[in-house]
């Protein structure tokens, strides 16, 4: 029985010209009790569907109910959770739950209405946060507040708009797993907008896709039984499929062909001595251990006394390799990341590259940052044409630009060069970073996060554009993630930390897989599951802040430890 049914259902902003076209040709029935999962690419009209249904928004054509009846408006009975938190922030955790209740229930007896407030905060693990003002929570915690208010208001139908997008990823997880919990006891219908693939897989029962042009994709049903563990779901053979499935569609609607390279590359040399750009930028320089991290410590003063954050970090890379950096939050990745990029001061060991000592910021390391600091009033290519500037003084101006426009292009930014940087997404300048550190043409990439701001589909995406330019230049790259798939995508190794303070090396992972690699391709490959297995194992080890010794193993095999 369908408790919800878009019919024929069309949505647009504006008027004549200036008319876009977000939603078409709608049809859709929700289920009582279902847990129906939206996911898309960001821009396809998955948040207008869901205000649709919350009656914050009405069909330009087209009829939308819930029960047979017009939506009109918004009610009780369609509770929403945004990805905002939008709590009051003078009113405790408390008094925001109360808000709705007082808003919903006028009539409710006071006590009655407490004892609601309390069961719904103590649902969501905040009985001890109840007397907090939301300056005083993490961020999961205004979203449990959020999801707490809403249930309150006893909705029949819960919508969730993106509302774990915001959280790093452990907060993420649980929060997930607990609105399972809810909707498995009270089974309230649920209809979560989402980006990411493997929160729709454990949550749905069934998957909607929506196409980048307004309508709405395939659907996929999720015959999994219910509780889904995400560790467990590695070895299970239907969750793997589905995930293929679902990838494949995805990448097939919303990252279509590859940018096609009209400019060439002009044969110029930059100032740190890499001889020609791209073919044989790398010439000359030495191959086996070409950046070697040796006994690598880093230790900050503190009132009470010194803080050793990353101890006996021992590393050799040779020229070309690809690393991934791995481990839970506070384990030291970023800070190993800035002293080898000579933005951090090392207290004890070395960083060599190609043979010289690593001493301050150079132009032949380049950094990705996860936010990518470009000048705002700049175009593109006025913000990728500083460094070049720099970094290829004997070129002419005409030269310079060919590598600007060159690496802009390769990143898919080739109608956007003239484009100021305030009015990009946070992809588009996310690309522009790619493309200045590239045209550098560094001895060292160093990314750091550099996808962790977006979502995961518009992650993917840049993921393609990275390996397709790093495929062409095989510049030796360290990069930092939290991201078990990107580090496995990404890699020729996965290096995992162990939790700080006083991190190291615990284990590495060879990663044996075909280049040039594409997501869809490593999903189907019959080893890629059996990596993700080794990195998962290992995170889980160091779950919570655990510091379980590294074992140590032969040197030179697939599951290493830093003794290498």
């Amino acid at each position: 029985m369908s408790i919800m049914k878009f019919t024929n259902v069309s949505k647009s902003f504006g008027e004549g010209t200036a008319r876009t076209d977000v939603l078409k040709d709608i049809n859709l029935e929700v289920k009582q009790g279902e847990f129906l999962v939206l996911l898309g690419f960001s821009g396809t009209g998955k948040s207008t569907l869901i205000n649709l249904m919350a009656g914050l928004e009405a069909p330009s054509k087209g009829e939308v109910t819930f029960k047979d009846l017009p939506i009109t408006g918004p009610g009780p009975e369609r509770g929403v959770i945004f990805q905002s938190y939008s709590l009051m922030p003078w009113l405790t955790v408390q008094g925001n739950v109360m808000l709705a209740l007082d808003s919903v229930f006028p009539k409710m007896p006071k006590a009655e209405k407490a004892e609601k407030v309390a069961h719904y905060i103590k649902m969501v693990g905040l009985s001890h946060a109840a007397t907090r003002r939301p300056a005083e929570l993490s961020g999961g915690m205004r979203q449990r507040v959020n999801v707490a208010r809403a249930l309150a208001m006893n909705p029949e139908v819960l919508l969730l708009d993106e509302p774990l997008s915001a959280l790093d990823a452990l907060t993420r997880a649980n929060l997930a797993d607990e609105i399972e919990e809810i909707w498995q006891a009270d089974k309230k219908t649920c209809v979560l907008i989402t980006n990411d693939v493997d929160e729709a897989i454990i949550l749905a029962d069934r998957i909607i896709a929506l196409n980048p042009d307004g309508t709405l994709g395939e659907e996929f049903k999720v015959d999994i039984q219910r509780p889904r563990d995400r560790i467990e779901m590695n070895d299970n053979d239907t969750f793997k499929k589905l995930r293929a499935d679902v990838t494949k569609y995805l990448m097939d609607v919303g990252i279509e062909g590859k940018v096609e390279g009209t400019r060439v590359l002009p044969d110029v040399t930059p100032i740190h001595g890499a001889p020609k750009a791209v073919a044989d930028a790398q010439k000359g320089m030495i191959d086996k251990n070409f950046l070697d991290f040796s006994q690598l410590h880093k230790v900050y003063p503190t009132p009470k006394g010194p803080l050793t954050v990353v101890e006996d970090f021992n590393l050799k890379l040779n020229r070309g390799e690809f690393i991934s950096l791995i481990g839970h939050s506070g384990c030291g990745k970023s800070t190993v990341l800035t002293m080898a990029a000579g933005l951090n001061d090392i207290s004890k060991g070395a960083i060599r590259l190609d043979g010289r000592h690593v001493e301050g910021a150079d132009p032949e390391r380049a950094v990705v940052f996860q936010s990518p600091n470009l000048f705002p009033w700049l175009s593109a290519k006025e913000n990728v044409a500083i460094g070049v500037d720099k970094v290829y003084p004997k070129a002419s101006q005409g030269e310079r630009q060919d590598v600007v426009e060159y690496y802009l292009e390769r990143v898919g930014m080739a109608d956007a060069m003239d484009r100021p940087a305030h009015s990009m997404s946070n992809g588009m300048k996310q690309r522009v970073g790619i493309a200045r550190a590239f045209a550098l043409s560094p001895k060292l990439l160093l990314l750091d996060e550099p996808f962790g701001m977006l979502d995961s589909l518009t992650r993917w995406e840049l993921q393609e554009v990275l390996m397709e330019v790093w495929d062409r230049t095989k510049v030796t790259a360290i990069c930092v993630t939290h991201d078990v798939d990107e580090a496995i995508l990404l890699a020729d190794r996965v290096v995992m930390m162990t939790n700080g303070p006083q991190a190291t090396i615990g284990k590495i992972v060879d990663v044996d897989l075909p280049r040039p690699r594409t997501r869809k391709a490593l999903l189907e490959h019959p080893d890629y599951y059996k990596y993700r297995q080794d990195v998962l194992d290992f995170l889980e080890e160091y779950e919570g802040g655990a510091k379980p010794k590294p074992k140590p193993t032969p040197d030179g095999t697939k599951s290493q430890i830093a003794a290498e």
